[in-house]
This record gives C-alpha cells, structure tokens and sequence, in this order.
C-alpha cells in the first residue's frame, strides 16, 4: 500500500489524504463530504488559489475571459480533458476578469492560457487554444 496522496478540496480547501488505490473511487472531502476528485474543472478563486496549487495531484489551470472567443472554443476541449484527466491531474479554470489581481500575480499577458502546477510550483506554461490531442500530448510530456 502506497503513501496516501494530498488533494486539495475543490469545494472548501480542505487537504485530504486519499490513497493512491481509492483515487478512482470518488472519494468524498473530509470537511464538507463533497466530491474531491472531480471530472470537471472547477472554478480558481483569487482566495482559493494558494490551497489548491498545493497537494500531490497535479492542477492545471486555464485563464480565460467571457469576451475571448478562443476562450470559449477552448472550453468544451479543457472540460472533455477534465473528464479524461481524473485521479491523474485537477483542471480549474480562473476568469482573469472577475480574478484580475491572481491574474496579475501570475503573469497572464494573453489568454487563454494554460498553466502547470505541481507541489505548489508552476511548472510549465502554454498560450493559446489546443485540440484535445495536442492538450494530452503537452500534459504526457509534463509527466501526467
């Protein structure tokens, strides 16, 4: 039996330790009983980001805006990936304009933009939409 895993709460924030075996089995938050493994991606809140950069499964964050057309074409491609992501890798999306200070302190020049987070460091960045096999072929070769 291997270590159990950290994960961010995507409802509450609260850490939690799921073992690595159980990520498949939806396991429910500790705190707030919701769903922590979702396969969807859930909203990144300015108050929310510092938790949830944190834990073993990696985030990757899409910025985007409601204006942005390639944002919206984006959308459907970051939610398919969502689905097929789950237990290996967290995806949440930030609205740089309800976020503007986040989006600020994390350097966004353009959107949408994608970014890696691993053990509450950014790892690797993208600008731009990508197909579904070109976004899965980017995350393979960041480890995921």
């Amino acid at each position: 039996m291997s270590d159990p895993l950290l994960i961010p709460c995507p409802h509450c924030n609260g850490l939690n330790r799921i073992p690595a075996e159980r990520l498949g089995d939806h396991p429910k938050c500790g705190r707030c009983k919701a769903e922590v493994l979702l396969s969807k991606p859930f909203d990144l809140k300015q108050g929310d980001y510092a938790s949830q950069i944190k834990g073993d499964l990696p985030l990757l964050v899409d910025v985007w805006a409601d204006w942005c057309g390639p944002c919206k074409s984006f959308a459907p491609v970051f939610q398919q990936a969502a689905a097929q992501l789950s237990g290996k890798c967290r995806l949440a999306k930030l609205d740089s304009e309800a976020n503007p200070q986040l989006a600020g302190q994390l350097g966004i020049r353009s959107i949408p933009s994608l970014i890696l987070f691993k053990n509450g460091r950014e790892v690797a960045r993208q600008s731009g939409a990508l197909p579904l096999p070109q976004l899965l072929s980017w995350l393979r070769s960041q480890g995921i």
